[in-house]
Order: C-alpha cells, then structure tokens, then sequence
C-alpha cells in the first residue's frame, strides 16, 4: 500500500514571529509560531516544519527557546532548520524537541556536513532544503540559492540535490523560489525533474494557492506538499487539501480531532 501524502504547514519564521511573503521579500506577520503549531498540530497537519529564515542571512542561531516551546505543544513530527551550520547545532535542535532538522545554506558551503549529521543521527533526521530558481546558464535551467533565496550560488540546482542524497539526506525540502508566495501553483516542472533523479522523498513546496494544487504537486512526483500563507490567512483548510488528495486517489491520514 502507498504511503500516506503528507500535508505540511510551513512557519517561517524572522524575530520570533511567523511571517510569510513573496519570494521571501515584503514579509508580513503571520503570527506566534507556538499558537499557530498547536492549531495545525490540532486541525490534522501530518508534520510542521519550522524555518528561521533569517538565521542564517543574519549570521545567528536559530532561537532554540522557541523551537522548545513549539515541539511542546505539538504531538506531530517537526522539522527545524536556519542557521545550523555543524553537527552541534543538530545535536542542539533535537535536543530542543524537533524531530528533523533542515540544512541548506551551511550544506551548499561544505557537503560533507550531510553525511557527518547522517552518520551521527541516522538519514532519517537529515532535511536537506533546496531553494531553487530559474537560471538559463545552469545545466538543468535551475540554480541553488541560499541565505533565505538571498543570494545565486551558479551551482545546478538539480545535480546539488542528487548529491546531497547520495550523502545521506533522508528527505528534500525543494522550494521553488520563482514560486514562493504566488499563489500560483507548485513548479510541476521542478518537481518532476528532481523525482527523475533521487529516490528520497520530497517535500514540495513554493506556490500553493488553492486545495486543488496539491494534487498537482503529487502527480509531478511529491511524496509531502508543503504550504504557508493558504494556511496561515485562512485561504485553505489542511482538511480541504487532504479531501482534495483523497478524490484524487492518494491515500492520506484522517483529520485529527479537535482538541
């Protein structure tokens, strides 16, 4: 039997608070990231993943106090990662309370960091996060960013990724950054490249506007469809996705009751 398509709300998070723009520019407050994990931990969300998106752009450390008060108000798998940038600082976020933690920016300087936290922790904790845009000059016509999509690297986007599951990654966060924030619908095109070339999950994220994108992103090749501002403004349910899923023909887990 299939897996279930997980449903993943994204807090971004910049100065303790959740806040969500376009292309990760004119960001505006979405809210109390601990508040806003136990709704969706409530409403049926399959995981959450919690992403300081200034740690690393600021040169700091992602705020361990609020990953701490998160991981205790949710009973679901959570996800951390901005700013790490050793083995230490996934030693710290587990400890915090998160379950995963994401790395993209500290990775993309030095690789091998993925396959010290794997040896150390298992591939299962390691989320290698992938914020990629359209670049004509690269092999695959996608380029890595990092630093919050802040700056180009003219690495191929798609050759980053392979590697990075060849180093032990046990997961891909692959976030379209032409998409973010838009509105407009997953990158199917992204998606479907980067499915040809790894065998690890991966988590879809970038342009979720309505409840009938995700099975899109699905039919392109994700095995988790990820969202933020639909679900932080209301504009969409994680129970109008997962029935959207669901008469698509992917299996899904049932809506948590309400506390």
């Amino acid at each position: 039997m299939p897996l279930a398509v997980r449903v993943i709300p994204c807090l971004d998070v910049d100065a303790g608070r959740v806040v969500k723009g376009v292309n990760f520019r004119n960001l505006r407050d979405a809210g109390d990231p601990v508040e806003l994990a136990a709704q969706y931990s409530a409403s049926g969300a399959d995981e959450l993943i919690f992403l300081d998106i200034t740690a690393s752009s600021g040169e700091r450390d992602t705020m361990y106090d609020v990953v701490s008060r998160t991981a205790a108000e949710v009973f679901i798998p959570l996800t951390v990662g901005g700013g790490v940038r050793s083995v230490a600082d996934f030693e710290r976020l587990l400890r915090a309370g998160a379950d995963k933690v994401g790395v993209n920016t500290a990775a993309v300087a030095r690789p091998a960091l993925i396959s010290e936290a794997a040896k150390r922790f298992g591939s299962q904790c390691v989320v290698v996060s992938v914020d990629a845009r359209r670049a004509p000059t690269t092999t695959s016509g996608f380029e890595v960013t990092t630093h919050g999509g802040r700056r180009g690297t003219g690495i191929d986007a798609l050759t980053w990724l392979r590697q990075a599951a060849e180093l032990g990654a046990g997961e891909v966060l692959l976030n379209s950054m032409d998409a973010d924030g838009t509105e407009n619908g997953f990158d199917e095109e992204m998606i479907t490249a980067a499915r040809e070339l790894v065998a690890v999950p991966i988590i879809a994220s970038g342009g979720a506007g309505a409840a009938t994108d995700f099975p899109v992103a699905v039919a392109a090749g994700a095995d988790a469809v990820l969202a933020a501002s639909v679900f932080h403004f209301g504009e969409v349910s994680i129970d109008e996705v997962k029935r959207e899923l669901s008469n698509a023909g992917y299996p899904v887990r049932r809506v948590a009751a309400a506390r």
